[in-house]
């Protein structure tokens, strides 16, 4: 799952919040680096995304990206699911989506110090471009790939990969509309 999805997935306290961002960003051990509380989102995190690219639907999600970007399948359908989710947010959440995303992005300015520079330095774009109520549009899902090709330092095919959405935009959409409400009772059995 992308950013939307683990924050989404959160408990809704600023430091799960903000763990569950972090998973992305905080590398190797945390344990002397950060609060208890963001910890465990950092935990959630890791074990969301361990029940995602396990999971055999989201497997199948894969393997409908063509052969050539098959290498970076799995960040192309997390961006991809975190698409759905903003497009059908009402189905999951009763509050709205840009009430929701203003919290978050309150949540990280009020907490700007503690956060890694990678996300320090992406939170300002983040925030005038609105990525995470964006990702409605598939112009910010084309955005947000092109983004990643750019950030990642190997070579890749990246770009332009907006095309695979696209091209399985109903399977893809199907798929994720039967494996969230799973990931959503996983989150809900191990927070508990």
């Amino acid at each position: 799952m992308n950013y939307l999805a683990h924050l989404f997935l959160s408990d809704g306290t600023s430091e799960s919040l903000i763990g569950n961002l972090l998973g992305d960003f905080a590398k190797g051990s945390i344990e002397n680096i950060y609060p208890h509380e963001i910890i465990k989102g950092i935990y959630l995190h890791r074990k969301i995304d361990s029940f995602t690219d396990s999971h055999p639907i989201f497997r199948s999600s894969k393997r409908l990206i063509g052969l050539d970007r098959r290498r970076f399948s799995g960040i192309m359908i997390d961006v991809f699911y975190d698409h759905f989710l903003a497009k059908n947010w009402s189905k999951y959440s009763c509050i709205p989506l840009a009430d929701f995303t203003n919290h978050v992005y309150q949540v990280l300015q009020e907490h700007k110090k503690i956060l890694p520079d990678k996300l320090k330095n992406i939170l300002p774009d983040m925030i005038a471009h609105d990525w995470l109520a964006s990702y409605r549009e598939i112009s910010a899902i084309d955005r947000a790939i092109n983004g990643l090709s750019r950030r990642i330092k190997r070579k890749n095919n990246l770009f332009g990969g907006v095309e695979e959405l696209f091209l399985n935009y109903q399977q893809i959409q199907s798929d994720f509309s039967e494996f969230f409400p799973e990931l959503i009772d996983y989150t809900l059995t191990i927070s508990s």
